[in-house]
């Protein structure tokens, strides 16, 4: 498992950096160990009988041992620890991964050249020679010959149970050979699994072996590490020596690993929890003390001590990092990450989420509407989210092979991911290419969709992004309907939207045109709250666009409409902080319409402002489509947070999408029958919306009333 996980050629062709910091971290541990298992010595000599087995424990080879067991990073509960924290994806996770494959690569080389020497002495010069030979025919002679035998079955359905029984066979003929040519067997197991040739075979492979193999075998041969282990006897003689022995083999690499990625330049915070991914240790440190164990290369309380520090290495890297490694705290010293707050000249951070090339076509299309502004540049990040199934190691090997750029194959599911990367990749960046000063970089997320939130968080909050834009879990068909996409895709969105570190929007393409090729037509809706004011922001952003109009209507709730939606209150002064909040809510509304109609509508002729009454919830679907009949190209939303409306409240129980608010559910909805597109703005810092929450409604409430003129105004006719 572990040869058709590894990747030589990205090893090969890593980036300098990764590489100096794997052979630092390998290297200087070993060299550090030497000096720790002199102590081991000094505190074992009490459990030694005589001189003679002093002197055996006391060889050369002990002290490799010892040092290759504190260098060794096990890369795939690394990759797995990284799934788990949602650190996969951020600066941190993606160093950690590299620096993890080539330790693992380096300590699997150690274990199949220079282990043979360790047990044999010089008589295993003539067993390395033959399994070097053994290497190259495999390389050269078994690979090409199962490629073509591959080639002829390229759909992993096709291969019955008594084919892959040869494919086994093959196996314990290597591990055979190997055996008799005087090398462990598992260096055997190790050449065949790289001679296969990737793709979905490979996958197939792993799925079945899977299974058998951590479920009955992994349990089996950490059993026996068990029995062999003498933890209690250990611990019932703790003295000093035992305590600095633990404390110096659990610390070396940590160190170690954090001076170097200190020296280049990295936090501490970072590099601290750096160190503790890089002191991970996994099932190639047991098989070497257990290989050392059978040799008589280890004594018995060495091999307990170093069991122990193992397994306190292991566990205690999720928990240490989860309390000293928290992105979102350092993050929220930015203040709020809303477009509302920045300034026009500003640089635009926005996190862009895909699943597939059509929302990448339609995200792109928002961005060009957001780049109108010459005095401000967007920079893009760009992610595919992709469903995490199967192995970690192996969809996570996949994704390096593929930003390796090395032409590697896949599986038929990987291949299909990363074919859409690739031409989801090509949209933004031609995007940044037409649209000069701005920046778009893509990537991939794969992560379990349950979870796959968490890592949108973490990237948005290393990005600084002030906004995340998601695409809707529905998609414009042929026949002028939105048709379902995926469901889970709502359920990303909702989670997303319940803890976002930045506002979010959510776009429902209807075919929205590129601005190179067309003008559009953006109405924005107002009614209230911290969501509408900040789609009015990224609205006026918009029109900065020289091929786009505005038009930015206030809808006035009056009468029934106007009625507050109130929660069950237990106190007098909760309810004054509620009302407090209200009015302070009215004046940042007026603010902030005041402000778009001077500075916006009174300079430029492609702003128009309208204001429309509204005194029942029937009034609401009627004034959406008066305006909805004027064919807009785009609606710009709020969500709908924060306006304390009772009329809105329950009609936001009835929606059928409520990420998507009140109006932006009904402007969605097929049978409301409308052509335009919908971007829906929830703000950051008001909390997240509640989805599946009930409201109760007080009808005691009753706020002045306002009567409605006899017509609307435009803002034209006013200034």
């Amino acid at each position: 498992m572990a040869g058709l996980e590894m990747n030589l050629d990205f090893v090969l062709r890593a980036p300098k950096k990764p590489t100096i910091i794997a052979i630092c971290s390998t290297l200087i541990p070993m060299i550090l160990g030497t000096g720790i298992y002199s102590l081991v010595i000094i505190v074992d000599k009490k459990f030694l009988k005589n001189y003679v087995e002093t002197y055996e424990y006391n060889r050369p080879q002990c002290y490799f041992i010892w040092s290759m067991v504190l260098s060794i990073t096990g890369f795939p509960v690394l990759a797995n620890i990284l799934v788990d924290l949602k650190l996969l994806y951020t600066r941190l996770g993606k160093l950690a991964l590299t620096v993890a494959t080539h330790n693992d690569f380096y300590n699997w080389i150690m274990f199949a050249l220079v282990f043979p020497f360790l047990v044999n002495g010089y008589r295993a010069i003539f067993s390395m020679l033959c399994v070097i030979a053994f290497i190259l025919l495999s390389h050269f002679v078994l690979r090409p010959l199962l490629e073509k035998i591959v080639a002829k079955k390229p759909n992993k359905h096709d291969w019955t149970n008594y084919q892959l029984s040869f494919v086994i066979m093959g196996l314990f003929a290597s591990t055979g050979l190997t055996d008799i040519l005087g090398v462990n067997p598992l260096v055997g197991a190790l050449i065949y699994g790289l001679a296969i040739p990737r793709g979905s075979f490979t996958e197939m492979l792993m799925e079945r072996s899977d299974d058998f193999g951590s479920r009955y075998l992994a349990p089996l041969f950490f059993f026996s590490g068990g029995l062999r282990c003498n933890i209690v006897k250990v611990l019932q003689t703790v003295d000093l020596g035992f305590v600095v022995i633990v404390i110096l083999s659990i610390f070396t690499k940590i160190v170690t690993t954090f001076a170097v990625t200190r020296y280049y330049g990295m936090p501490f915070r970072e590099s601290l929890a750096f160190g503790l991914l890089m002191n991970t240790k996994g099932v190639l440190s047991l098989i070497v003390l257990n290989i050392a164990w059978d040799n008589k290369l280890i004594s018995a309380y060495a091999f307990s001590i170093m069991t122990l520090n193992i397994l306190i290495m292991t566990f205690m890297v999720s928990p240490i990092i989860n309390v000293i490694y928290r992105p979102k705290t350092a993050y929220r010293m930015n203040l709020l990450r809303t477009i509302q707050n920045l300034g026009f000249q500003t640089e635009v951070r926005i996190l862009v989420c895909v699943h597939n090339p059509r929302h990448a076509s339609g995200m792109v299309n928002i961005l060009e509407a957001l780049s109108g502004i010459s005095v401000s540049s967007l920079r893009v990040t760009a992610v595919q989210l992709v469903e995490l199934k199967g192995r970690v190691t192996s969809l996570v090997s996949a994704q390096l092979e593929h930003q390796s750029s090395l032409g590697f194959s896949q599986s038929q599911s990987q291949s299909q991911s990363f074919e859409d990367m690739e031409t989801i990749a090509g949209h933004f960046h031609f995007f940044a290419q037409v649209h000069s000063g701005n920046h778009a970089e893509t990537s991939m997320i794969m992560s379990p969709f349950a979870t796959i939130n968490r890592d949108i968080y973490n990237l948005a909050m290393e990005k600084q992004a002030s906004l995340v834009l998601l695409p809707f879990h529905k998609h414009w068909s042929s026949e002028g309907n939105l048709e379902v996409t995926k469901e889970v895709f709502s359920e990303i969105n909702q989670n997303v939207m319940k803890d976002a570190p930045c506002s979010v929007g959510i776009f429902v393409d209807r075919g929205l045109n590129s601005l190179l090729n067309a003008n559009l037509h953006i109405i924005m809706l107002f009614i209230g709250g911290p969501d509408d004011r900040e789609a009015l922001a990224i609205a006026w952003r918009m029109a900065g666009h020289h091929r786009i109009q505005l038009t930015m209507v206030r809808i006035i709730l009056c009468g029934k409409a106007a009625m507050e939606d109130q929660k069950k209150e237990s106190g007098h002064e909760e309810l004054l902080s509620a009302v407090l909040d209200k009015n302070k809510e009215r004046e940042l509304d007026d603010s902030c319409v005041n402000n778009f109609r001077i500075m916006g509508v009174n300079n430029k002729d492609t702003i128009k402002y309208e204001e429309r009454y509204v005194e029942s919830d029937d009034d609401i679907p009627r004034v959406v489509n008066e305006f909805d009949q004027r064919r807009y190209d785009l609606y710009v939303l709020g969500q709908g947070k924060g306006r304390h409306s009772r009329v809105l409240s329950e009609m936001l129980d009835w929606t059928d999408f409520p990420e998507l608010g009140v109006i932006g559910d009904l402007v969605a909805s097929n049978s409301f029958g409308s052509y335009s597109s919908v971007l829906v703005v929830q703000q950051y810092g008001y909390g997240g919306m509640e989805f599946g929450k009930n409201y109760v409604n007080n009808p005691s409430c009753h706020p002045p009333i306002c009567k409605p003129p006899s017509r609307t105004r435009s803002l034209s006719r006013m200034f």
